[in-house]
């Protein structure tokens, strides 16, 4: 049977492993051993991390929309339900960007939605 040599294919293992672990800090981005174990802590945290990061900025928009709403005359909790009864459909995203950059548009929405 012939010698198989696999200098190759086991570097570009190493390879693509290092290359998940890129901007680690210390030896986990450099050394094969540490880099593995990162990744097997690094890889669950990454899923968990993106769900997390919706909810995170759901409440940074809610946060905003309420700062913006008080400014108005109005609070969060009252300006919602009244978008949804004047079917103005526009959602915490939209309304949170409004409200940091156009504050005279936001004002107008509030003030549809009081009527």
């Amino acid at each position: 049977m012939p010698r198989v040599k696999r200098g190759t294919i086991a570097h570009k293992k190493r390879e693509r492993l290092l290359k998940l672990t890129k901007g680690y800090r210390w030896g986990r981005k450099s050394k094969e051993r540490a880099a593995k174990e990162a990744l097997l802590h690094a890889l669950p945290r990454m899923f968990r991390g993106r769900k997390e990061k919706k909810r995170v900025f759901r409440a940074l928009w809610n946060v905003r929309i309420n700062a913006a709403a008080r400014d108005a005359g109005t609070t969060y909790s009252k300006l919602i339900p009244a978008l949804k009864k004047h079917n103005i459909k526009l959602d915490r995203k939209i309304l949170s960007d409004l409200a940091e950059n156009e504050p005279a548009v936001f004002k107008k929405i509030v003030e549809s939605a009081k009527k």
